[in-house]
């Protein structure tokens, strides 16, 4: 029988990124959820061996308004209660910074991070890289490192760029999953934010993308292949 991960998205639904191709490329089988659209999230203890959470437009400090939100934290937590590997990207790093008592901000001077931003290992963690050098970014906010959590990768704009906490569970600021395709997508459907402090241009995200995004596939490959492991 195949092993099951869990992919939680928010507004869109189930994606065509590159972190879900590859798991059904290795013979996982794919459970998406959706609670946003009414979905009942699966219980942490049954039988799927991993998680992944997603972005979106929403804040993770929007519980109150988004109930969702509330349900998703209260499901991580059960979720890490497990010690089975959980990946949070973007929103869901948030949602798992959140969960683990550490603070979402926006930047001091209003800053976005938008298109493929250079990020570097802490000097401690030097091999969670792996020599990566720039990771695509789609975010206003950033997290606070939790306390007990380890921070992985820092940049200029939001230092806070990736942490690990515990064994097997990760918390990514950046989209390693979004294909060319999908952030094409994305500045179409999205491109007035194109216009915000520190986001950068169509023209320039897809010069960036065929410099930068053959090596953030490879590194997303690898870090998949060493998270589902642990």
């Amino acid at each position: 029988m195949s092993k099951t991960v869990i992919l939680i998205d928010h507004e869109v639904g189930k994606r065509d990124d590159r972190a879900s191709a590859r798991l059904a490329e290795w013979g996982y089988r794919t459970h998406w959820s959706r609670p946003a659209g009414g979905d009942t999230l699966p219980d942490p203890a049954g039988e799927a061996v991993a998680a992944i959470v997603y972005g979106g437009a929403e804040s993770a400090n929007d519980d109150r308004e988004k109930p969702y939100l509330r349900a998703e934290m209260d499901w991580i937590e059960g979720w890490l209660a497990t010690g089975k590997p959980f990946l949070g990207l973007c929103l869901g790093g948030q949602l798992l910074a959140r969960v683990l008592g550490a603070r979402i901000e926006a930047h001091p001077k209003g800053a976005f991070e938008i298109g493929y931003v250079p990020i570097r290992p802490v000097a401690a963690t030097d091999g969670f890289l792996d020599g990566l050098s720039h990771v695509y970014h789609w975010h206003k906010e950033g997290f606070q490192v939790p306390g007990g959590a380890d921070l992985l990768a820092t940049g200029a704009v939001f230092p806070n760029q990736a942490f690990r906490h515990g064994r097997a569970a990760y918390g990514l600021q950046f989209h390693p999953e979004v294909t060319v395709a999908v952030m094409s997508r994305w500045m179409e459907s999205a491109a007035h934010m194109l216009e915000n402090p520190n986001a950068h241009p169509r023209e320039r995200q897809l010069a960036d993308a065929r410099v930068h995004d053959p090596a953030m596939a490879a590194w997303l490959d690898r870090f998949l292949r060493d998270w589902l492991d642990s």
